[in-house]
């Protein structure tokens, strides 16, 4: 039995022994190599998880994010909104009574004041003038009547009152006569004293007649201010019944144009139904509605900008709606130098009213975050994080907010998008 050696596992070399060490180390550099490439890769995993984890438990892509700068300026407390051109003076005509309308304009028509526009037929209001009018004929001839009553009364009375007088006058001489006669011994003292007698009746007879003519007097004046009254009361029914009949007729309270025609030729319209409007071409405001919220900012007076077709333009509100519509106020501007010619109705124009200006403040754009921290908490940039912090806040615009503390010149505040944040105070902010 032969022991076996290891000569078949030998390999003869050959003169170039460096190039085989060279190709046997080859591989092994290479595992060290990428060995040595995924610990540093793990290195600054490991690194990076650190970073993160001291940063914040989160971290939050900044282009999901809005992040403002806090700068130094002034701040503009404004109001944008959509304003609507409407004529300050429209008003609608309504059919005083009813009856068939017959149109003399149609809408758009340019018309001139008091021009007719519009005439009613009434059939019934107009024998109603008719008859009041009759009527008033009657009780002025009744007022006539009383007057020429009252006159043929106090003539009468005062007829009467002159016959008392002549009577007593008549009297006193018969006394007189008969008593220079009874101190001459002519007559007796019987007929001195029928005199006397007759003298006191004629007294009576004055003072009676005196005061039946002052009663008669008052009467006739009674009667005949009562013919009077009645007819000055029949005198304003007929009055207003003919206005009422020239209101027939509905003219244009202004120059203007026609605006809408709201009834058809020769159509039957009820009383105080709308028949057109008229339109002041001179006059016009601009409509606007803002959110509740700001209806407490505006005032009567406040100035304004109103932008349209031919440029900016000054205005001042002129008009708040004391109520609220669907969450918002109605106000009313008025253009403050010349109205702006080639204005049209409903023309759609943007206004911006300006509330307060402060100067020299800090200010940040205006954001969710404002009402997300109720005004008191903001998430300020430090670094690559977010850090939550106590701010203070003050007037506010459409546009910024003012910062009364808590953040300085120059530092980010995470505006928008920080909802996500939850309860961290420290978050890692990565994309930037």
């Amino acid at each position: 039995m032969s022991i076996r050696d290891t000569s078949a596992q030998d390999r003869p070399l050959h003169g170039d022994s460096t190039s085989a060490s060279a190709r046997t180390l080859a591989p092994r550099r290479r595992r060290m190599l990428v060995a040595g490439v995924g610990a540093a890769g793990l290195v600054v995993v490991v690194g990076w998880l650190l970073a993160g984890w001291t940063a914040g438990a989160r971290s939050f892509d900044a282009s999901r994010l809005r992040i403002a700068s806090v700068t130094r300026g002034d701040l503009v407390r404004d109001i944008s909104a959509d304003g609507r051109v409407i004529a300050a003076n429209s008003p609608t005509l309504y059919a005083i009574a009813g009856g068939t309308v017959t149109l003399q304009v149609v809408a758009g028509d340019r018309v001139k004041k008091d021009q007719a526009l519009a005439e009613i037929d009434s059939p019934e209001l107009r024998s109603r003038l008719a008859q009041e009018q009759a009527a008033l004929a009657g009780l002025e001839a009744e007022s006539s009547r009383a007057v020429l009553d009252a006159q043929i009364t106090r003539a009468n009375a005062r007829k009467l009152f002159d016959q008392a007088q002549i009577d007593r006058q008549a009297a006193q001489r018969d006394l007189e006569r008969n008593q220079r006669a009874f101190e001459g011994g002519a007559v007796a003292q019987i007929d001195v004293a029928r005199s006397q007698d007759t003298l006191k009746k004629a007294d009576l007879g004055l003072a009676s007649a005196r005061n039946e003519y002052g009663l008669l007097g008052q009467g006739a004046g009674l009667d005949m201010r009562n013919k009077r009254l009645l007819a000055d009361r029949q005198r304003a029914v007929v009055t207003e019944l003919q206005r009422q009949v020239d209101a027939l007729t509905l003219r244009a309270p202004f120059d203007g144009q026609v605006g809408q025609v709201m009834v058809a030729q020769r159509q039957n319209v009820a009383i105080n139904a709308a028949v057109l409007s008229v339109v002041d071409l001179s006059v016009f405001e601009v409509e606007i509605k803002v959110p509740e919220s700001f209806a407490r900012d505006l005032a009567i007076g406040m100035p304004a900008q109103v932008t349209g077709p031919s440029g900016t333009l000054a205005a001042e509100i002129s008009a708040v709606s004391p109520e609220v519509v669907n969450g918002e106020v109605t106000g009313r501007l008025r253009f403050k130098n010349q109205q702006p010619p080639a204005l049209r109705q409903n023309q759609r124009m943007s206004v911006r009213i300006l509330l307060d200006t402060r100067r020299n403040v800090l200010m940040v754009e205006r954001g969710p975050f404002l009402e997300q921290g109720g005004g008191n908490s903001a998430w300020v940039m430090d670094g690559s994080s977010a850090v939550k912090r106590p701010v203070r806040t003050g007037a506010s615009s459409l546009g910024a907010v003012e910062i009364l503390g808590g953040a300085k010149e120059g530092d980010r505040i995470v505006v928008s998008g920080a909802d996500g944040f939850g309860e961290s105070e420290k978050v890692r902010i990565t994309g930037e």
